[in-house]
């Protein structure tokens, strides 16, 4: 009870795949090569992205376990305010490190890697979910006693290694441990297993915390983009439109509307919202954020995802390469991808053109027989011949694309929404600001289309109830509660505490 020598105690916080364990084996066995006990224990867990893991990994001095006349007594989990080193493979999972207690000011070194993996919960959410990454280095910042953090995941993959190897040289270089770089070193080389890109990236790692930089490189401003200059005669007169009648701070979302109105459906689409965009800009508006957050949502209420674009966007070849990329393909490995898709006898219909959608929306027998063969939904391999080019037959339906029911409505709602921004920015441009806003909530395909479409229904009556009365923060406040939840409980709650029910 009187021995005042404790145990090293580590505490790594890694997601599947990212070598958590091997991470954790590397220093079990580097402590045991040089002279100490070690035991390492781990938690998985399921509910995070891919499965997190917590490794802990105890280390105590041999000699004095000897001393102390008898084996150490370690623990299998870390405790809150008792760890020394913890080491996170993303920046979230430092963030739960921190809210675990497991980090603390007086006592914790903290090593983490700045890149985001969202969770499920942040890629989810009907609005923008993602935690904000600068709060959230921050708030760790100060919760530990020493924070080394940069992207580690960008410097694995430059090194052709895994990012336990970079976190392994960064706990090297940052001499919290009782070892020298050849211990560590000979550690990676006693495991056999892609030895020399992990003393690669263990040696970059290594270095970049022994330069004494803590935090990231001073962010450079980005240079300004240079105006585009297409080569297509047609794409250069909408730019040149863009240039000459538009003021020049909504020149940036204006363009990018441009560019994926055509990639979406041709140029007469593009050519469309800039008239509408024209209109807009006609009205009172207080430094252009009426004019740029409009030309913002009419850009992406244009290029709603119908069944033919979400086919176009699983086909591309930008995709595919993203894909390899994210599963790190090695040369010589294929890979297999496969879409699971559950089209309704509704989106059907909204597909095909106009009168032929209808026609079997309102059928009996081909509508029932439709229905049968779609109850189960498919799973279609896009990388094999026979998946891609059935998608992308699906894709080609964009030729009759403003001639379904579903361009139908989705047009007359946009009318709708800029015809409400129109009578309102005259009397209140915020509020007109807030309006053009609310087109977040419509968003997606199949069921979240619909969801969204509702709280946007349900906004829009209580705008027209409220008239000219309805202060910006009050239609701000209704957007936000009917984002932050899907089932429209907290938006209801908003109307009844405003009296707009």
């Amino acid at each position: 009870m009187t021995n005042k020598v404790q145990p090293i105690k580590i505490a790594i916080l890694a997601m599947g795949g990212e070598g958590g364990g091997v991470l954790a084996d590397w220093i079990v066995d580097m402590g045991e090569a040089n002279g100490y006990v070690a035991q390492t224990t781990s938690v998985p867990g399921v509910a995070q992205r891919t499965g997190a893991t917590i490794y802990y990994v105890e280390l105590y001095p041999d000699a004095q376990a000897h001393a102390d006349g008898g084996r150490p007594v370690l623990a299998l989990m870390p405790l809150p305010g008792d760890v020394d080193v913890v080491l996170a493979s993303e920046l979230m999972e430092a963030g739960r490190a921190v809210q675990r207690g497991l980090v603390t000011r007086d006592r914790t070194t903290l090593i983490a890697s700045t890149h985001r993996v969202f969770s499920i919960a942040e890629k989810s959410a009907m609005g923008d979910g993602r935690v904000d990454s600068d709060q959230l280095l921050a708030h760790t910042a100060r919760a530990a006693k020493r924070f080394i953090r940069f992207d580690m995941a960008q410097a694995a993959e430059a090194s052709g290694s895994v990012i336990s190897a970079v976190l392994f040289g960064t706990l090297a270089g940052s001499g919290v441990l009782p070892f020298g770089r050849a211990q560590f070193e000979a550690t990676i080389e006693r495991g056999g297993v892609g030895v020399k890109p992990s003393l690669k990236a263990f040696g970059a790692a290594f270095d970049r915390a022994q330069d004494g930089d803590d935090g990231e490189p001073a962010k450079v401003a980005p240079a300004a983009t240079p105006a585009p200059q297409p080569r297509h005669p047609a794409v250069r007169a909408l730019v040149e439109r863009v240039q000459r009648d538009f003021p020049l701070p909504a020149h940036d979302f204006l363009l990018e509307g441009v560019r994926r109105l055509i990639d979406y459906q041709d140029l007469a689409y593009a050519g469309l919202y800039l008239d509408r965009m024209a209109a807009v800009a006609k009205l009172p508006d207080d430094a252009h954020r009426l004019l740029r957050e409009t030309a913002r949502h009419l850009a992406l209420w244009m290029s709603y995802e119908d069944t033919a674009r979400v086919a176009a966007l699983k086909t591309r070849a930008t995709r595919f390469e993203r894909v390899h990329g994210e599963a790190g393909v090695q040369p010589g490995q294929l890979l297999a991808i496969h879409e699971y898709m559950h089209p309704r006898l509704q989106e059907i219909c909204e597909t095909l053109p106009g009168g032929l959608g209808r026609w079997l929306m309102h059928s009996t027998v081909p509508k029932k027989i439709v229905e049968r063969f779609t109850q189960h939904g498919r799973v279609i391999r896009t990388s094999s011949l026979r998946g891609y080019l059935m998608l992308r037959m699906v894709a080609a339906c964009k030729g009759w694309r403003r001639s379904t029911m579903r361009y139908a409505d989705e047009n007359r709602r946009i009318e709708e929404w800029l015809q409400r921004i129109a009578a309102t920015a005259p009397r209140n441009p915020a509020l007109a600001v807030e309006l053009a806003q609310c087109q977040r909530l419509v968003k997606g395909y199949s069921d979240t289309h619909e969801r969204g479409l509702r709280n946007y229904d349900t906004v829009m009556r209580a705008f027209e109830r409220a008239g000219a009365a309805l202060a910006p923060a009050t239609l701000r406040e209704l957007r936000d509660a009917a984002l932050a939840d899907e089932h429209g409980h907290k938006l209801q709650a908003a109307l009844v505490q405003h009296a707009l029910a």
